[in-house]
């Protein structure tokens, strides 16, 4: 099998509105940026992989997509994460032996060994491996091969559907607990859960910077007590 990677990634200027409360618009668009050159380069060193595709219209990722030598698809990269990932899956669906990696830009833990452990994980097409998020709602990597064996519909609670999509397409789901993959940052908690994690990622500089700036400890900056 040939596995590509794929990362949707939704306009900057409009990412993570969660975050307002705790970052400025400028500041969130670099920290979606900075998360995207984590994933980035996660991927770029993890074996296995035939390549990478960047699913966005996005100029400053497109950018970054292509100083990593990745692919880049605009077609399905304003139609939200579900149309992104369909896009790539149709795509490569008409690529033989192909397999599909599908994992967010917002999962700045990430590392190569962790890729790798879904790979190595990967049954025999048709199969269907998945890392759920740290709460079980949502679905932080899939593998699927071929492409388009599951249909895939992203979302808050979208982890429990898959399992269930996977089944009724007769293929037994393989889960993976991988808990870098598991912490996507959408949230002032994911923030916090961020900074006190002992890895040294981009995003975490960058946050660690941004409370250097206002005079905070990182926690403070989610609101945690100084202790």
């Amino acid at each position: 099998m040939t596995v590509w990677a794929v990362v949707p990634v939704k306009e900057t200027g409009q990412a993570k509105e969660r975050l307002a409360p705790l970052l400025p618009p400028p500041m969130r668009r670099q920290l979606v940026l900075a998360m995207l050159e984590d994933v980035m380069a996660a991927l770029a060193g993890a074996a296995g992989l035939a390549g990478v595709i960047i699913v966005t219209a996005d100029p400053a990722a497109r950018a970054l997509a292509r100083r990593y030598g990745a692919r880049i698809l605009e077609q399905g990269a304003r139609d939200g994460h579900t149309g992104a990932v369909a896009a790539a899956a149709a795509l490569l669906a008409g690529e033989e032996g192909a397999a599909m990696l599908t994992l967010p830009g917002d999962v700045p833990l990430v590392t190569a060994a962790d890729i790798e452990r879904i790979i190595a994980a990967r049954l025999p097409p048709p199969s269907f491996t998945i890392v759920p998020s740290h709460d079980e709602g949502g679905s932080n990597a899939i593998l699927v091969s071929p492409p388009d064996a599951v249909p895939l519909r992203f979302g808050v609670d979208s982890f429990f559907p898959h399992l269930r999509a996977a089944e009724q397409r007769g293929i037994r789901p393989r889960v993976l607990r991988l808990p870098r993959i598991a912490l996507d940052i959408d949230t002032p908690a994911d923030v916090a859960a961020l900074l006190r994690h002992p890895a040294r990622s981009r995003a975490q500089a960058l946050l660690a910077e941004c409370c250097a700036a206002a005079g905070d400890h990182p926690g403070a900056a989610v609101g945690e007590p100084r202790g």
